[in-house]
């Protein structure tokens, strides 16, 4: 024990070794329009070349340094201007400067004496994602993702109607009923079984062909669920749907719940971003009159995963009654500093992430107006591909994208001229999983697709990424008729 179990000097090696790989592998090459967004291996062929087995000795630096360029060079690369499979993508250099200082850091921001600077940094991006909201004052709190961040909205507004629901449980209350729009997004049933409402207990709300809420449907389904004898409580509403972009009509929303005396969810997670757009946040009129909102910028403002901010309206600290316990070793009230910045106790989990610390440096580095032309650059570019998809032969619109999901479907020349009888669209249904099987094996983009409702399967392509150029989106047609043309 007289001296140190590491070997300080070669970690401080291999660490500036091992940032020589990120920088060229994971950040230069991760970017570089030239380079495969994958190399497709099969599982057995990855294992293989990865040797994955955890063995009795360690291994030499430079058997590890290979492993870290292996990692980086067979995963897939995200930051690629021609990745469009996910409401994430893309990377921000400055952000990714965010994410190191966090890892280095190696803290939990649940108490100011261990994180004093992250702490505060947290608070103050709250803050300001309130501010866009349209609220002056609240409360909030970073999740690991959109879905927890849903889920926290629901126990937070079952808390407030029912306090006694924290010590004893749901065995007195009454059968409480949840609304969503049959587009919202799957966390909300994962919620409800997870926090023992049950997934019987979410109501889903008829939308019209654009994907958005019907506001006369939410009353219809409250009356009913009145009429059967449960308590309704909650209602998500969703701004930006994950396959068609929908936004739901918040005021009209809003409306019926003011009148039923329900809590409003506003799941934003994808189009919150448009709250900094003069020109777009027009899509989220009236989410100031929710009680709660979450939103993701780990998506189109391309952070880096994991950001997503839990916001409340509520400054009565409903948060901290709802999850605190107090746990002597942590959240003492006789310290010697203000015990209000130790924020541990109004969240679910102990350990947590700083997420707020990239988003800060983000916004330090680019400014409100820098993220708002982030954000209208998607969506100029989203307005440019639909225009090509308009006027190419074989390309159909499943729709006018109302944000920046862009959904199409590729017909390629052996179905062109046929009567859209169900053997058409049941060979039409193959073509997106066939044309995206050849892009992956040929590693030069990826896209996703999906069938939805009576549709079979097409394209949604996602443009977050701001190194995305005319010449990528060009060729993303191109290699989708390439791709498709024989099949």
């Amino acid at each position: 024990l007289d001296d140190p179990g590491l070997d300080i000097a070669a970690g401080e090696e291999f660490l500036q070794e091992v940032f020589q790989i990120l920088l060229e592998e994971g950040v230069q090459k991760s970017t570089d329009v030239t380079q495969k967004v994958c190399d497709w291996k099969e599982p057995q062929e990855l294992r293989e070349l990865l040797d994955l087995e955890l063995r009795s000795d360690g291994e030499g630096q430079e058997r590890l340094l290979q492993r870290c360029r292996d990692v980086l060079r067979l995963s897939v690369r995200t930051g690629h201007p021609r990745f469009f499979n996910q409401l994430f993508s893309g990377l921000d250099h400055h952000a990714l400067a965010g994410r190191f200082l966090t890892e280095t850091l190696n803290t939990s921001p649940y108490t100011y004496e261990v994180a004093p600077v992250l702490v505060l940094m947290e608070e103050q991006v709250l803050a300001k994602l309130r501010e866009l909201v349209g609220w002056s004052s609240g409360d909030g709190i970073f999740a690991p993702g959109g879905s927890m961040s849903n889920m926290l909205a629901m126990n937070v507004a079952r808390f407030r109607r029912f306090p006694e629901s924290r010590s004893r449980g749901n065995w007195d209350l009454p059968r409480l009923g949840l609304f969503a729009s049959q587009e919202s997004h799957y966390s909300i049933l994962k919620g409800a079984a997870l926090l023992g409402i049950g997934t019987d207990n979410v109501h889903l709300v008829q939308t019209d062909e654009r994907g958005k809420m019907i506001p006369e449907e939410l009353e219809k389904e409250i009356q009913r669920v009145k009429a059967e004898g449960s308590e309704p409580l909650f209602v998500c509403a969703t701004s930006g749907t994950t396959v068609l972009g929908a936004f739901d009509p918040l005021d009209a929303i809003a409306d019926i719940c003011a009148r039923h005396g329900l809590w409003l969810h506003v799941d934003a997670a994808w189009g919150g971003s448009a709250l900094l757009s003069p020109q777009l946040r027009h899509l989220l009129a009236g989410i100031h009159r929710s009680d709660s909102v979450t939103w993701n910028p780990h998506k189109l403002l391309m952070v880096g995963l994991q950001c997503s901010a839990f916001l409340l309206r509520d400054s009565s600290g409903l948060l901290q009654r709802c999850h605190g316990v107090g746990a002597s070793y942590l959240f003492q009230q006789d310290k010697f500093y203000d015990v209000s910045l130790d924020t541990g106790d109004k969240s679910p989990q102990c350990g947590r992430r700083a997420d707020g610390l990239k988003l800060w440096i983000l916004w330090k580095a680019v400014g409100s107006r820098g993220l708002a032309r982030r954000v209208e650059r998607a969506f100029a570019a989203t307005r440019y591909l639909l225009e090509q998809v308009k006027t190419r032969e074989g390309f159909q619109l499943v729709m006018e994208p109302e944000f920046i999901n862009l959904c199409f479907w590729f017909i390629p020349p052996s179905l062109r001229g046929q009567d859209r009888s169900p053997e058409f669209w049941d060979k039409l249904g193959k073509v997106a999983p066939a044309i995206k099987e050849k892009m992956i094996r040929k590693g030069s983009m990826m896209v996703g697709y999906q069938p939805h409702g009576s549709r079979v399967n097409f394209f949604r392509q996602i443009i977050t990424n701001p190194a995305v150029t005319r010449q990528d989106l060009d060729f993303f047609l191109n290699e989708i008729q390439e791709l498709g043309w024989d099949l």
